[in-house]
């Protein structure tokens, strides 16, 4: 059984044991005290530290997160994290993302294409902790190569592929297949799982720069 990271814990919320962390709450999702529930139905990572893999997540890492979207993951990775960088590139759940980000100083939310990471690299600290990516687009391992470049020597890369973007007509493990090649130009794959249990035909993929 893997670790959760300090700042994570399981509680109890409506009868139901639970991941949570310390923090406002952003989805209207259960709180108990300051813990608010991290639901797994909404969060690839959540999913991910739900299934027990070992992400290598300890607590207070510098952490860059590439598809941050409204902010329901990301609020929850900066509630136990230290300085968090967020890309989302569109507008509308850039909003959302800023008013999470509201009551979370370590949180940074940037405008950005996460297929350009030239354009926030004046802004991104290099040797980051962990790259956290979960972007709903056609080559997903290539936004990963392209941000390695953030990522410290001993990092880790925790990656959700979709296999829904990449391809809608193939089958799923083949896309995988396809994306675990790809990313090994640049990555050592430690671990993959399948998140069906919570995320249809999407990929869980530990992995850490070669």
């Amino acid at each position: 059984m893997s670790d959760l990271p300090t700042g994570v814990e399981r509680h109890t919320f409506d009868g139901t044991d639970r991941l949570a962390t310390r923090g406002e709450p952003v989805y209207g999702e259960p709180t108990d005290g300051e813990w608010r529930a991290w639901n797994p139905n909404r969060s690839k990572l959540g999913a991910m530290l739900d299934l027990e893999m070992d992400t290598g997540l300890a607590g207070g890492e510098t952490v860059l997160y590439l598809g941050a979207a409204s902010g329901t993951t990301v609020s929850h990775v900066a509630d136990f994290a230290g300085p968090t960088y967020a890309v989302e590139f569109a507008a509308r759940p850039a909003r959302d993302l800023l008013e999470a980000a509201e009551s979370r100083p370590q949180l940074f939310p940037l405008l950005k294409d996460a297929r350009k990471p030239e354009t926030y690299a004046h802004v991104v600290e290099s040797d980051v902790d962990v790259i956290i990516q979960d972007v709903a687009t056609r080559g997903q391992a290539r936004v990963a190569l392209e941000n390695r470049r953030f990522l410290a020597d001993d990092g880790r890369l925790l990656l959700a592929v979709k296999a829904r973007s990449e391809d809608v007509t193939r089958e799923p493990s083949a896309v995988f297949a396809d994306v675990r090649e790809e990313l090994s130009e640049g990555y050592d794959i430690l671990e993959t799982e399948r998140l069906e249990a919570y995320h249809a035909d999407h990929l869980g993929v530990v992995a850490r720069p070669r």
